[in-house]
């Protein structure tokens, strides 16, 4: 299965994705780290990343997507994986389906882990991290909004969205991440 989690910083994409991880047994590509991952192997595409990130610049596009199609040509992730972090843009989206369908290896579920401000601005300040602060915070979920929110209308419209109701402990959320991956596994379930 090749699956991808979005939600609003906070919402616990990186915890839910590795407990999902163990259970499924597929791979977790965090973005950030198949950047970095690339950039110390230092393979070509690695070294064009660096050139942004050293830069202070974003990452364009077609590199984040280059790398990610690389680390999935990996043997390691014949067997699935998950995407934290990527696609954050309907056009990293659009770039990686293509992609992926030349590759025959079609995306299979998108979950949307749904949690409102109040819940996110609590949990992030809660972590006590200095960039944590309710500025930086109300900007994280801006760019989250126009930048990544319209991906769930674009994987709602392909039929593999699944929304999960982020409230609760780690392990009810899990429970409902399990359920909605179970689903699209096996009897594949009805779409929200």
């Amino acid at each position: 299965m090749r699956i991808v989690f979005l939600g609003p910083p906070g919402a616990g994409k990186g915890t839910q994705a590795l407990r999902l991880k163990d259970y499924l047994g597929l791979v977790h590509l965090s973005t950030g780290q198949v950047l970095r991952d690339a950039h110390e192997a230092r393979t070509p595409l690695g070294r064009e990343a660096a050139t942004y990130f050293n830069a202070g610049k974003l990452v364009p596009d077609d590199v984040v997507v280059d790398i990610v199609v690389e680390r999935l040509g990996q043997p390691d992730c014949a067997v699935g994986c998950l995407f934290d972090g990527f696609p954050r843009t309907v056009s990293q989206a659009e770039i990686l389906d293509t992609l992926l369908a030349n590759r025959g290896l079609p995306l299979d579920l998108v979950l949307a882990i749904d949690v409102p401000d109040d819940i996110v601005f609590r949990r992030l300040l809660g972590r006590g991290r200095t960039d944590d602060n309710e500025q930086t915070i109300r900007e994280r979920l801006v760019q989250y909004r126009t930048l990544t929110e319209p991906l769930i209308e674009y994987y709602r419209r392909r039929g593999i969205l699944r929304l999960v109701d982020g409230h609760g402990t780690e392990d009810q959320v899990f429970e409902r991440v399990r359920q909605a991956a179970d689903e699209a596994r096996g009897q594949g379930g009805d779409q929200d």
